[in-house]
């Protein structure tokens, strides 16, 4: 695949693990809107400063009243990055959080989470199982449900 726009959960998800080169093998391009950029960059904030060395660079920015994307309950950063996927044409929006996952499929927008970067890593041979990972990236304050952790571990073929 050719291009990702990211939000910030995902992103502190895959910084925490250390999978953020994953994104460079999974995809020619990382674009992060500048409101998901604040975010991550946040002094003490888990991963600020490699999040900023990594999202340097790949920042752009984004003007919300070129679209047409209000959903009470997003932040800056969600609406932004939707609004980016879709000038960008992106083939994917990285996002973890439930209620934007929802809204970006009501507005056409394929997503993949922190956990589907890790399926297509094992997949791709890149990385060889995705439990290691996954008390790192709770730890580091994403929440996911267990029913979508054992999804995800059936999926790889971890099953516990």
């Amino acid at each position: 695949m050719r291009l990702v726009v990211a939000d910030t959960s995902a992103l502190v998800a895959l910084a925490a693990s250390d999978t953020l080169s994953l994104l460079d093998h999974l995809f020619q391009e990382v674009r992060v809107p500048e409101a998901v950029f604040r975010e991550c960059t946040i002094p003490g904030k888990a991963e600020a400063e490699r999040l900023e060395g990594y999202l340097r660079g790949r920042v752009v920015k984004v003007d919300l009243r070129e679209f047409v994307i209000v959903v009470a309950g997003l932040g800056q950063g969600e609406l932004e990055a939707m609004a980016l996927h879709k000038r960008l044409h992106a083939d994917r929006l990285l996002v973890d959080d439930l209620r934007a996952r929802k809204v970006a499929g009501l507005n056409g927008i394929e997503v993949v989470g922190s956990l589907g970067i890790l399926l297509r890593a094992k997949e791709s041979g890149l990385i060889s199982e995705i439990l290691p990972f996954l008390p790192v990236m709770r730890a580091a304050g994403v929440r996911y449900s267990d029913e979508l952790v054992d999804e995800a571990l059936r999926l790889a073929g971890e099953r516990l």
